[in-house]
């Protein structure tokens, strides 16, 4: 059982090191939080060779995903207007005008 959880808290520090390479590159605040949640947690797990700090861990990150820190999926969350609808707007302004 013991090595069941150390694997689980490997998996918990290498997810807290890709979500701060995340931060790194993106510097969104939630991913920095969340990752040093993980990385945190799975380094508790290997000093005390139990498995509650790798639930308080994930039960904390999704608690911060349900406060709204999740990074959103490409793009920008308020809805940015791409090149073709910015383009399409003005040419319907255009014949609109004629």
């Amino acid at each position: 059982m013991i090595y069941v959880i150390y694997v689980f808290a490997a998996l918990f520090i290498a997810l807290g090191a890709a979500m701060l390479y995340i931060f790194h590159r993106e510097r969104h605040f939630g991913m920095f939080l969340m990752g040093v949640t993980y990385a945190t947690t799975g380094l508790m797990a290997f000093g005390v060779s139990h498995w509650w700090p790798l639930v308080a861990g994930f039960v904390l990150v999704w608690m911060l995903k349900m406060l709204g820190l999740e990074m959103g999926y490409g793009g920008n969350a308020e809805g940015e207007n791409n090149a073709a609808g910015e383009e399409s707007q003005t040419s319907k302004g255009e014949e609109a005008r004629k």
